[in-house]
């Protein structure tokens, strides 16, 4: 006897419903799709007077002017790294050059949090800045590599 047969509607209710649940889980469980570009920083032109070829190094251009990135910060959704401009030792720029940007909610996030940290950065002239609101991880990591950036300077 076939098994959703009329004079089995139990079965087939069964059958459907089990159906249906194994569908749901296997929907559920799929991941977003990220683009490899999407996981990568977004690149930073440097001001003409120098540029930071490395993790926590700078240069200088005999003006007054160096540019230097501080250390990539590994933090729970990805690294953060900052790089500053100095003029006469006072930051003129900070710039997150490294940040979580692999998915939406990265991106909607950090949107808002890295102009504020780099206003704060501005503002304080040193990494002792506030946390942002809702980027937590972004802010510490942020606040460390400003401060990594600032040590490599001599500031």
């Amino acid at each position: 006897m076939h098994a959703l047969k009329k004079n089995h509607p139990l079965r087939r209710i069964v059958l459907a419903s089990a159906a249906t649940v194994s569908g749901m889980v296997l929907v559920l469980s799929l991941k977003p799709h990220t683009t490899p570009q999407a996981a990568v920083a977004v690149p930073s032109t440097a001001p003409s007077g120098g540029s930071s070829a490395g993790t926590g190094t700078g240069t200088g251009t005999g003006t007054g002017t160096k540019t230097v990135t501080g250390d990539a910060i590994q933090t729970r959704w990805g690294p953060v790294q900052v790089r500053i401009t100095l003029e006469n030792g006072k930051i003129t720029d900070a710039t997150a050059v490294t940040y979580p940007t692999e998915n939406p909610r990265d991106q909607e996030i950090n949107s808002y949090a890295i102009p504020r940290l780099r206003a704060e950065a501005l503002q304080a002239q040193s990494a002792d800045i506030d946390t942002v609101s809702g980027a937590t991880y972004t802010s510490d990591g942020y606040r460390q590599s400003l401060q990594s950036a600032l040590d490599s300077a001599g500031e």
